[in-house]
């Protein structure tokens, strides 16, 4: 069973006997929506999802919008700070452009992320390839 407690925000996922129970008593104190009471064998590992292949074809470009985004940058505060232009971080986000080994080593500088996490899907899909 997946509940949502919706303040604060928790997902919770509940599993074994007495669940009506607890839940009764999460209920006493916090406003609770049921989001699926199914056998947990009813569901789908993420990785078998439409969305999961999509992410999978650019997680290098995702892994570096979300490095530029936690650090605070916009794609052309980012490309300001490497000397390139706007249109060359949106490609690399996008996946329509790979940066080389050396723009990984500058990226991971700027966003101070390890190197390794900016070509984590790179290495990954070029074993991949090869099978």
């Amino acid at each position: 069973m997946l509940a949502l407690v919706k303040k604060p925000h928790i997902e919770i996922s509940i599993h074994g006997e007495h669940t009506d129970e607890l839940l009764a008593w999460i209920k006493k104190k916090y406003d609770i929506a049921i989001l699926a009471d199914e056998p947990e064998n009813d569901f789908v590992s993420i990785e078998s999802t439409e969305y999961w292949e999509e992410m999978e074809k650019n997680r290098v470009g995702n892994l570096l919008a979300g490095a530029r985004l936690k650090a605070g940058f916009t794609q052309a505060q980012l490309a300001k700070k490497l000397g390139i232009r706007q249109n060359m971080v949106s490609d690399y986000e996008h996946g329509r452009r790979n940066y080389s080994n050396a723009m990984a080593k500058r990226l991971s500088k700027t966003l101070k992320v390890k190197e390794e996490h900016l070509k984590y899907g790179r290495e990954q899909m070029n074993s991949r390839d090869k099978k």
